[in-house]
C-alpha cells in the first residue's frame, strides 16, 4: 500500500508543485492561455491559491517520508478534493466548461485520501 500512495502521491504532488509554482510566478497575462479563469480573480488571490497548492504538494510527500505526523497526508489530499470541487464550480460558472482534468485530479486526490488512511 505504500508504493501505491507514492505513486499516487508522487503524482499528484509534480503536478501541484508545478501548476502552483506557475500561479506564484507568472504574470495575469502568462497564466491566461492555461487558466481561462485568472481575469475573474484577484492575482493575489491566484498568488495564494498557488502558495497551496505548493504547501499542500509539499503535506503530501514530506510526512510519509519522514515520519513525522503523517496524518497531513491525508489532510493535504483531502484538501485537494476540495480545491478542484471549487475549481470545479469556478469552471462552471465561468465560460470555461472544460472540467475533465478537474474531475480527474478530484478523483486521484481521493484516492490518495483513501491510500493515505491505510499508512
Amino acid at each position: 500500500m505504500n508504493i501505491a500512495y507514492g505513486i499516487v502521491a508522487g503524482l499528484l504532488a509534480v503536478f501541484y508543485l508545478y501548476a502552483g509554482t506557475l500561479k506564484v510566478i507568472r504574470s495575469r497575462d502568462r497564466l491566461r492561455p492555461m487558466m481561462a479563469w485568472v481575469d475573474r480573480m484577484p492575482l493575489p488571490a491566484v498568488r495564494a491559491l498557488g502558495t497551496v497548492e505548493i504547501l499542500g504538494a509539499t503535506g503530501l510527500i514530506l510526512p510519509p517520508l519522514t515520519g513525522i505526523a503523517p496524518s497531513l497526508a491525508t489532510a493535504s489530499a483531502l484538501g485537494f478534493v476540495l480545491l478542484q470541487i471549487g475549481a470545479i464550480a469556478v469552471h462552471l460558472t465561468g465560460e470555461d466548461r472544460r472540467i475533465a482534468l478537474n474531475v480527474g485530479l478530484t478523483v486521484t486526490a481521493a484516492v490518495a485520501v483513501w491510500l493515505a488512511t491505510r499508512l
